[in-house]
Formats: C-alpha cells, sequence, structure tokens
C-alpha cells in the first residue's frame, strides 16, 4: 500500500513540474547603445485560460527586472511560440541577461535561458 501511494505521489509530482513554461530559445537585436529587441521563444503546455505562459522577463545576473513580456491569451495549438519585445535598454558592460518564463499555475519555471551578448 505504501509503495502505491509514493509512485502516485511522485507520479503527480513529475507531472507538475512537467507542465512549467520553458524558455527554448533566445535572439537578440541591438543597437550600438545597447537599446535590443529580444525575440523569445517559449513552450508550454497551455490548456486555456486557466493555465498558461502569461509572461517572460528578462533580468540582470544580479536580480534587477529589466523587461518583461506580457502574453494576454494562451496558445494552445501554437507550441513552441515566438514572441518579440523591443527597446529593452541594457546597462553598459553587462555581457549577459537572464530570460525567465512564467504561467498562471506554477508561477516563474526553474529553467532559465542565460543569453550572452556577442
Amino acid at each position: 500500500m505504501k509503495k502505491i501511494l509514493l509512485t502516485s505521489l511522485l507520479a503527480i509530482s513529475g507531472s507538475l513540474f512537467a507542465n512549467e513554461v520553458k524558455v527554448v530559445d533566445v535572439k537578440a537585436n541591438c543597437s550600438v547603445d545597447k537599446i535590443c529587441t529580444f525575440n523569445v521563444t517559449l513552450e508550454h503546455q497551455d490548456t486555456g485560460w486557466k493555465h498558461y505562459a502569461n509572461k517572460w522577463e528578462i533580468y540582470t545576473p544580479k536580480g534587477k527586472l529589466l523587461a518583461k513580456r506580457t502574453l494576454y491569451h494562451p496558445h494552445v495549438n501554437e507550441q513552441p511560440f515566438t514572441r518579440s519585445l523591443s527597446g529593452v535598454k541594457i546597462p553598459k558592460g553587462l555581457d549577459k541577461v537572464i530570460v525567465k518564463g512564467h504561467d498562471l499555475v506554477h508561477g516563474y519555471s526553474d529553467d532559465v535561458f542565460i543569453y550572452k551578448f556577442k
């Protein structure tokens, strides 16, 4: 009986984490002044209005929020999907940023994408 319960709990907890949003790819096009347009590709098992990837954010390595892209609707039949954000000012001397995805049920994903500027 204990084995069955433990197996069931592991299966449930594994499926919860499997539904976190994943940042699949990040591309940036920056001016000489380091004002950038970011194209971020997310993958998430959107199920509808109650559970979908609702934003992604760009942070400095020290955790300062630089920009946020809000997603206003689910992308149930469009996976993975890419959305852009323009006008992101990158501080001088910064050679990388961290992109985090977020969904309505799980919040911020533990899976982050580190983008290194070329």
